[in-house]
């Protein structure tokens, strides 16, 4: 297989992996996301929202209400 003009192999290197951060606060996260974030969909953008901010948002979380209603 041939990689289109310009394209590479590696298109997961760590190079090309933007750095993880909760959406909300900011928070960084080393590597992918942890296991106690939460990940929503809103307007077909995938966002993670870290433990803190998960925690403290539960009920609009858990009534669907996207997170600029929070």
């Amino acid at each position: 297989m041939t990689s289109p003009p310009g394209g590479s192999d590696q298109d997961g290197s760590a190079a090309g992996r933007r750095r993880l951060a909760c959406a909300r606060c900011g928070t960084p996260a080393d590597g992918p996301p942890p296991a106690t974030w939460t990940c929503s969909v809103e307007n077909g953008i995938r966002q993670y929202f870290c433990a803190a901010c998960s925690r403290e948002n539960l009920r609009a979380i858990e009534g669907r209400l996207d997170s600029a209603w929070w």
